[in-house]
This record gives C-alpha cells, sequence and structure tokens, in this order.
C-alpha cells in the first residue's frame, strides 16, 4: 500500500503520465476514480497543490494545468 499522502500521490501523476508544464491535469473525477477516494478529498489535495504552486487554480468549468515538475529522481 502507498504510505504516500493523497497530494503526493496526485504530484505523482504529473511524473508518471509524463506531463509537461502547461499540459492539462486530469479532472477531479478522474482522480476520485484512479485513487478510489471521495470527490471532497480529492479537492483538497489538489487545493493544496494549487497554494504549492504545482497547479494552476481549477473551478467551475474550468481545467487545471500543471504550473511546475516535481524533481524527476525518486525517493530512497
Amino acid at each position: 500500500m502507498d504510505r504516500r499522502s493523497l497530494a503526493d500521490r496526485i504530484l505523482g501523476v504529473i511524473r508518471d503520465d509524463g506531463l509537461e508544464v502547461g499540459a492539462t491535469f486530469p479532472s477531479a473525477s478522474v482522480l476520485c476514480e484512479r485513487f478510489g477516494v471521495s470527490r471532497p478529498t480529492v479537492t483538497k489535495a489538489l487545493e493544496m497543490l494549487e497554494a504549492a504552486g504545482w497547479l494552476s487554480e481549477g473551478g467551475q468549468g474550468k481545467l487545471r494545468t500543471v504550473r511546475a515538475l516535481p524533481n524527476r529522481e525518486g525517493r530512497s
């Protein structure tokens, strides 16, 4: 089982999906299905990533985009 926070796992989507700065980020609905968690849980994690500057702000009908790339090196 992955013990990283949901925000860390969602941030990993950038690397795992090969996204670049400016790329459209998956929707909250897609992330709910991908990680098997509720929408409010995903929304909270996305808001944390927006506040940290990784993602642009989403909103009603607005797509989030990647604003910064995490380090490509893995954790040991």
